[in-house]
Formats: structure tokens, C-alpha cells, sequence
């Protein structure tokens, strides 16, 4: 008696004769499998995630300037200290022009001779007020204007000595020369150093940084992340940030925002993202900590997962090879669901436990 081989085909139709089966249609890879390697098919947690790469850094940094040009004459804080906000930072010593110095050596010469002028003035109208040839109220006047002369004189003598000594004066008030904290917060880097001259801010230009503070108890995180995961990110997803300088920190977060412009970085296309920390768990974090973040996109447990190595895809359609209890090999259409890249679910065509053959290993010619 003849021993009839027996073949399995998913979806193939067979037809049997005379003891000999006949394949109608097509079949791929089915047969007996008495040396393949094989998967069994689980239930386990499978993630989509988006990978985002960046950095750490303050929600807010404040770049320090100055409003009058000069040189640094004291600093008055340093890296790393914590300031409230209008401490001292540092004072601008002025430094006035020869065109400043000549004005105001100028002004103080016309006060002057204009005081000389009134007080002859005043001396003349009391010989006239004396003989009765000059009313009281124009003699007081007078002396109203001589004191006034006296008072110009003084103003003039002080933004002289001012300048020569380093200050400024605007609208007859000394000028504050020393810059102060704008916010509470940490100074993150001093800029400059006693001696480095000093361009103010003003419309027409962007001025000296002396320094960048940050309130360091509002961080975030600052990355891009690829184009092709882009789509399938929303703010308020929750998200794990990864430090590279602290392996064993755990720090959680929330994404917040998707910028609407992507950018090109080493000929890739990388939309920008914040994040915002919501739990550090006691790690001390500093901005510019380099980074990694996984954005949680969709989260499905104990569901039917196989590797995804395992699967062939031809357009839409989904394959695998089983190996059945007797043995023999079937292929078999699937319908698969969330994917990590790694492993993949399978929403139909696998049931737990069953075994799924290992594709034999891709020949590189």
C-alpha cells in the first residue's frame, strides 16, 4: 500500500485523485516542516511610541542687557547663584565720548557767563529800586531769575564732574549704572567680564548679553521628531524622557506642542516639539541635558503578538506559515493591528499558542 502524503494549503482548493492530491490554485511554502524553527504565538503589552531627540531646558530664559553703553566696571553675581528679581547683577561704568566731555565743559561756561550776566543785572535794578526808580515786583523778579541762573550753574558743574568720573545723567537725574535681575531665578552663564565694553539695547540694535538667567523649577524638553510619526502625535499625549547623563532617572512628561513647520537637519525632515516635565522623581535635572523622549501614541495589553520578522507583506495582504500539530506547514492570511516596530498584534488569523514558522535567512548576493 502506497503512503499517502498528506499537504495542508490555507485558501488553496485541493482536489484528490486516484490517492494523489492535485493542487487548484497556488500555494506557497506549504508542507511538512520536520526541520523549521518556530514562534509560539503569545499575549503580551504592545506600544506605538514616537522617538523625539532634544534636550532639556528652561521653560523661560532671560537674556540680561544693558540700556547705557560702557564697560563692565563690577560684577556683582556669578554663574550658578540665585537671584530675586531686581538684585544686582553687575555695574556699567559709562564711558563718555570727547564730544560728551566738550558739551558739558561748554554748558558749564555758559551758565556761568549767563549767572554773571544776571547778577550784574541784579546789582544795577537795586540802585534803581533804592533812588525809587524800580517797582519791587520787577526787583523780584529778577532775583528770581539769579537764583534760578545759580541752581542751572550747579546742574551743569555736576554732569560735568559725572562724566569725568564715569556716570551718566539723563534729564538733570543720574542714570542707574547698575544692571538688575529682571526675574527670580538661577544665572545660568555670565557673558562678559570686568573690562569687556557694553552696547546698549536700543530700536537700532540688539545690544550686549551680559548674562541668561532661568527660573530652573520649569523645565522642558525641546527635540524634533520625524516626519513620518508626526501625523499620528497630539498634545497631551504622555510621554517618557529618557537622560543621557542619568541613565537611572525616571522622568515623565506631556507633549504640548507641534510646531506646524517642519525643518531639515542632516538631510532629514523634523518637526520641532515641546515637551513639559510633570514628574522628575527627585532627579536633579540641568538645562542642556541632552535627551531622548518616547511620545506613548496608542497602548494595547494582552493582546495576540508575533514578531513581526515573522510576517510577509505583499501589498495589503498579511502572511505567515503555521506549523500545525501534525506537523505540516500551512500558510495563512492575517490581519494585523498596532506594531512597535519590533513586535506586531495580530487582530485575526493566529490564536494563542499556535506555532508560527521562522523565515529561513535572506541569502545577500
Amino acid at each position: 500500500m502506497k503512503r499517502r502524503t498528506k499537504v495542508v494549503f490555507g485558501a488553496v482548493g485541493l482536489v484528490v485523485v486516484g490517492g494523489l492530491a492535485v493542487v487548484v490554485g497556488s500555494s506557497r511554502g506549504s508542507g511538512r516542516g520536520n526541520d523549521v524553527t518556530t514562534v509560539t504565538v503569545t499575549r503580551d503589552t504592545i506600544v506605538d511610541k514616537a522617538l523625539a531627540v532634544g534636550r532639556i531646558e528652561p521653560e523661560i530664559e532671560v537674556s540680561v542687557k544693558s540700556q547705557i553703553s560702557g564697560v563692565v566696571g563690577r560684577l556683582l553675581a556669578d554663574e550658578g547663584d540665585f537671584v530675586r528679581s531686581g538684585a544686582p547683577l553687575l555695574e556699567i561704568k559709562p564711558n563718555p565720548t570727547p564730544l560728551e566731555l566738550a558739551d558739558a565743559r561748554r554748558q558749564l561756561e555758559l551758565r556761568q557767563i549767563e549767572l554773571d550776566n544776571l547778577k550784574r543785572d541784579l546789582e544795577r535794578q537795586r540802585a534803581l529800586k533804592e533812588q525809587g526808580l524800580l517797582s519791587d515786583r520787577e526787583f523780584q523778579l529778577t532775583e528770581q531769575q539769579y537764583a534760578g541762573q545759580q541752581i542751572k550753574l550747579e546742574m551743569a558743574r555736576e554732569r560735568l564732574a559725572l562724566l569725568e568720573e564715569g556716570k551718566l545723567t539723563a534729564a538733570d537725574d543720574e542714570v542707574e549704572t547698575v544692571v538688575r535681575s529682571p526675574i527670580d531665578g538661577f544665572i545660568l552663564e555670565k557673558m562678559v567680564d570686568i573690562g569687556d565694553p557694553v552696547v546698549p539695547l536700543s530700536t537700532y540694535q540688539e545690544g550686549t548679553v551680559l548674562m541668561t538667567m532661568a527660573e530652573m523649577n520649569k523645565l522642558v524638553f525641546r527635540g524634533t521628531v520625524d516626519e513620518i510619526d508626526v501625523g499620528k502625535l497630539r498634545e497631551g499625549m504622555p510621554v517618557e524622557i529618557k537622560i543621557g547623563a542619568l541613565p537611572d532617572a525616571r522622568v515623565e512628561g506631556r507633549l504640548t506642542k507641534i510646531s506646524l513647520k517642519a525643518r531639515t537637519e542632516d538631510n532629514s525632515t523634523v518637526f520641532p516639539v515641546e515637551i513639559t516635565l510633570t514628574e522628575t522623581h527627585s532627579s536633579v535635572l540641568r538645562a542642556g541635558y541632552s535627551a531622548n523622549a518616547d511620545v506613548f501614541i496608542d497602548r494595547r495589553d494582552s493582546v495576540i503578538v508575533i514578531p513581526e520578522r515573522l510576517v510577509t507583506f505583499s501589498g495589503d495582504t498579511a502572511r505567515v506559515r503555521v506549523q500545525l500539530p501534525d506537523g505540516t506547514i500551512e500558510d495563512r492570511v492575517i490581519e494585523t493591528g498596532l506594531s512597535d516596530a519590533i513586535n506586531v498584534e495580530v487582530l485575526s488569523g493566529l490564536r494563542e499558542g499556535e506555532k508560527v514558522v521562522e523565515p529561513p535567512p535572506r541569502e545577500i548576493t
